[in-house]
């Protein structure tokens, strides 16, 4: 397996730029096809109007923020992709994000996106890293609003819980396992059992992807249930991991999500990029 084509939301908001440095960083790395998506989101009228302002100016204004949205973006792609030697391709979608991304998602291996940053209005909708990990079925590289501060992957830090979802993200995440120098399965407050962990957690799991050529250890730690997230955090900087993995689960109803609380904790505080599948 691999990433013969990374998928890329380009957007206007200010974070796009460290975004996309990853995307083409892993791109290149995985000589990869780079599809950079932009969505040009349709125009959603009000149900008044203030003062009696009709609709043509605000039309109007519409227009000329969408086109001045997919210019900022498509400069920043371009900027993104220049002096690459991979593939690339700019589509651009008439459709909300969201809907854009699963279905472009669908035909990609790999799905990059941003952090939420609540002080971004160009941010779009605050959950879409979780959005497309339960719409895709695709592996989804969050890339922290801040950018990454290294080579995404040279040290990856795995969180394993033995569950269908962490197994999911291990499988999609083994082109990056493989090519890392460290990779380092976190096991937290494991409960040894036949149906999850086994008698020795984490050993199983390192087993497995060692087949896979990876250079693998196993990490065991404990946290009080509401601090699993905060841990996950604290230990991958003290390896200096560069990418952590981890499936989320929770259900999906219409446009709400519940996840559990590492995951929430990891999508809002997150400094390093993460991987999650579902």
């Amino acid at each position: 397996m691999s990433y013969k084509t990374v998928l890329v939301h380009c957007d206007d908001s200010r974070g796009v730029g460290a975004r996309l440095a990853v995307a083409a960083e892993v791109a290149q790395r995985f000589d990869s096809r780079l599809v950079g998506l932009h969505a040009r989101e349709p125009f959603e009228a009000v149900s008044y109007v203030d003062g009696g302002m009709g609709l043509g100016p605000l039309m109007k204004a519409y227009e000329a923020g969408r086109d001045a949205a997919e210019k900022t973006a498509r400069d920043a792609y371009e900027k993104a992709i220049k002096g690459r030697s991979f593939a690339s391709e700019w589509r651009v979608a008439e459709a909300f994000s969201d809907d854009a991304l699963a279905v472009n998602a669908r035909y990609a291996d790999l799905l990059v996106v941003g952090q939420a940053d609540p002080e971004d209005v160009a941010g779009g909708r605050s959950d879409l890293p979780e959005a497309m990990a339960f719409a895709t079925g695709r592996p989804v590289l969050v890339v922290p609003k801040i950018g990454a501060l290294a080579p995404v992957g040279k040290t990856v830090m795995v969180c394993w819980n033995a569950s269908r979802e962490s197994a999911r993200a291990v499988t999609d995440a083994l082109p990056f396992l493989r090519a890392a120098e460290k990779v380092i399965v976190l096991v937290i407050d494991p409960e040894v059992s036949a149906a999850a962990h086994g008698q020795e957690p984490g050993a199983d799991v390192a087993l497995w992807v060692a087949r896979h050529g990876v250079n693998v250890t196993v990490q065991r730690d404990v946290a009080a249930d509401s601090k699993v997230g905060e841990t996950i955090l604290s230990r991958a900087a003290d390896c200096d991991a560069g990418l952590i993995v981890m499936g989320i689960y929770g259900h999906s109803r219409l446009r709400e999500f519940i996840l559990g609380g590492a995951s929430r904790t990891l999508l809002e505080s997150m400094t390093v990029p993460v991987l999650m599948s579902h």
